[in-house]
Formats: structure tokens, C-alpha cells, sequence
């Protein structure tokens, strides 16, 4: 009876650990992401967010601020000077909306429109570096759509 109720306590212990922490596995996962993608997208000029932002400009463009915000789970607060870095460099135009001037839209340059092809090359660069079966990813991909975005949130 006494080696039971070790178990349990040597058990709790190791569910303490760093490294079993839900947390920890997924603050790697996001920071080998972003490792993956840096040396892809400098030579670009992009950062990993801006690639983002990319991404779902070449998805729909123009998209309001708002829009392209919430598709990505950025705040204006975080999207906007990102969206003025990408103006600066020559890939967005950003226009007040002539039918409700509060909204800002933004829409792909020539320039941006340029980096289509190198960017979906990125995409698949990096879905051969995760090494899974393409059900592999759409299994984790579901699983971390889930997990960031709940139901009735």
C-alpha cells in the first residue's frame, strides 16, 4: 500500500516537469517555425509575420485592415505598423475606402504580386522540412486550428 501512494506523488512530479507541460511543446513547436522560415523569407526582405499577412493578400486582395486582422489573430495594434513596414518596402498599398473612409484597404503591389511563386515555394520548403505525410498535417494543422480558435470563444 505505502508503494502506491509513491507512485502517484513521483507521478505528479513528472507532470511538473518543463518538459511535459502543453506549453512548453507548443512554445518549440512555434519557435522552430519561425527558425524554419527565417532564412526562406530574409533574402525576401519579409519577416514571418509579414509573410502571413502575404499570404492571405494573395488569398484576397484588397482586404480591409480589419479583415486581414482577424484572418490572422492580430489586433490593429500589431497589424497596422506591420502593414506600414510592408507600404514602406513597396509590396501593400494601403487606401482609405472611398465608400467608409474609417476603413483602411490594402492591396498587393506589382511587387508583392511579384513574390507569389517564391512564397508558395516557401510553403512547400517548409512543409517538407516538418517531415509528416500530407494527412500528418492536415490532422495537426485541424488539431492546432481547434486548440487556438475553440468553439463558442
Amino acid at each position: 500500500m505505502g508503494l502506491k501512494k509513491r507512485v502517484p506523488a513521483k507521478k505528479a512530479a513528472v507532470q511538473r516537469e518543463v518538459g511535459t507541460q502543453l506549453s512548453f511543446a507548443l512554445y518549440g513547436a512555434a519557435n522552430r517555425m519561425i527558425r524554419l522560415h527565417k532564412p526562406l523569407l530574409e533574402p525576401l526582405g519579409l519577416t514571418f509575420p509579414q509573410y502571413l499577412v502575404m499570404l492571405e493578400l494573395f488569398t484576397d486582395a484588397p482586404r480591409t485592415v480589419g479583415d486581414l486582422g482577424a484572418a490572422l489573430g492580430m489586433d490593429t495594434g500589431t497589424i497596422t505598423p506591420l502593414l506600414k513596414r510592408l507600404e514602406v518596402s513597396g509590396m501593400v498599398t494601403r487606401a482609405r475606402d472611398k465608400s467608409d473612409e474609417r476603413r483602411v484597404l490594402i492591396a498587393l503591389t506589382d511587387a508583392g504580386e511579384g513574390l507569389r511563386e517564391e512564397l508558395w515555394a516557401v510553403t512547400d520548403k517548409i512543409k517538407t522540412a516538418c517531415q509528416l505525410t500530407e494527412d500528418g498535417l492536415e490532422a495537426l494543422r485541424g488539431t492546432l486550428k481547434a486548440f487556438a480558435r475553440p468553439a463558442g470563444e
